[in-house]
């Protein structure tokens, strides 16, 4: 008899298919759990699979007397209450690294697409303005990547690839995260140096109650005029207010963001906005990244119902 795993979180059947072949899987659909499954059924579930971004606080966990793992399906895990698991002795795993060069590569093109203003471009063509002659400001010459400064906030899986690709660009690099690594990159001491340095912020950072709104106007005024910021970890790590401020009275130039603080709803105050471009969470969207991290997936809970330590676990808090 195969062992059941509930799917905690909304997903694609197609990305469940794999997971369908090995376990039971009791799809909520997204919905709570209770709505959807009795009591009796719920208290024998042993194992969860949850977005990482979806609160899965104490209570949630107290539903699932026989809760053994919550396997989240990325690299994030910040809506699980690490705490409360750790004191239920739930193990919590992941899939570190498993999506980092889809998401280093939408960091590059919503980077890319922002500073060349490639969305404007494009409806000046489609508008029969650029047949026409007819001048625009938002055309005007732009500056290349060559010499750029870019700053990453964040030097991990992720934004080593990142950086990576920014090199390929001949852009200066430099970096702030809890760590300083031996990277041939310059290291700043906090992200206030950081944002006074660069002219394009990537926001590669782990998500977190220490990182909710640190991007804040301070942060954003330090970028000027021509400075730029991407954000390709959770919406949460900006304060989206002072974003919108910042772009409005043109303390920026620009922003580049594939993530949101109310996923899927970006503020109308956003959207209206011509100098950002923007993604619905698809930095890790890609047919090699989802093999990955059902990898991984598969992995951790292959692993923890034959009893065994999970191989990607979460470090505990």
């Amino acid at each position: 008899m195969a062992d059941k795993v509930l799917i905690y979180s909304r997903f694609p059947r197609t990305m469940m298919a794999r997971f369908a072949e090995r376990f039971e899987l009791l799809d909520t659909a997204g919905k709570p759990a209770r709505e959807v499954f009795p009591a009796e059924e719920l208290g024998g579930i042993r194992a969860i699979l949850t977005g990482g971004g979806q609160p899965l606080g104490a209570e949630a966990m107290d539903q699932f007397p026989k809760l053994g793992a919550i396997i989240c399906y990325g690299t994030g895990y910040d809506g699980v209450d690490l705490k409360a698991a750790a004191a239920r002795n739930i193990a919590v795993g992941h899939s570190p690294g498993a999506n980092a060069a889809s998401v280093a590569d939408i960091a590059m093109t919503l980077m890319l697409a922002t500073t060349r203003r490639i969305l404007v471009a494009d409806q000046y063509v489609r508008s029969g303005d650029w047949a026409a002659s007819k001048p625009s400001p938002m055309m005007r010459p732009q500056s290349g990547m060559p010499g750029r400064r870019i700053g990453i906030y964040g030097m991990g899986e992720i934004g080593r690839k990142i950086a990576a690709r920014c090199a390929a660009f001949e852009s200066e690099i430099g970096y702030f995260s809890r760590t300083k690594y031996d990277l041939p990159y310059q290291y700043f001491p906090t992200l206030e140096a950081l944002a006074d340095w660069c002219s394009v912020l990537m926001i590669a950072v782990r998500a977190g109650a220490d990182t909710q709104h640190v991007v804040n106007a301070d942060i954003l005024g330090r970028l000027g005029a021509d400075g730029y910021v991407v954000n390709i970890s959770r919406g949460s790590v900006i304060d989206e207010k002072a974003l919108v401020a910042a772009l409005t009275d043109k303390t920026i130039a620009g922003a580049g963001l594939d993530v949101f603080e109310q996923e899927p709803h970006a503020p109308d105050a956003l959207t209206a906005l011509p100098n950002v471009v923007f993604a619905p969470h698809i930095g890790g969207h890609t047919l090699e990244s989802h093999v990955a991290m059902q990898d991984c997936v598969l992995a951790n809970l292959a692993a923890f119902f034959e009893g065994k330590p999970l191989p990607y676990a979460v470090k505990s808090a």
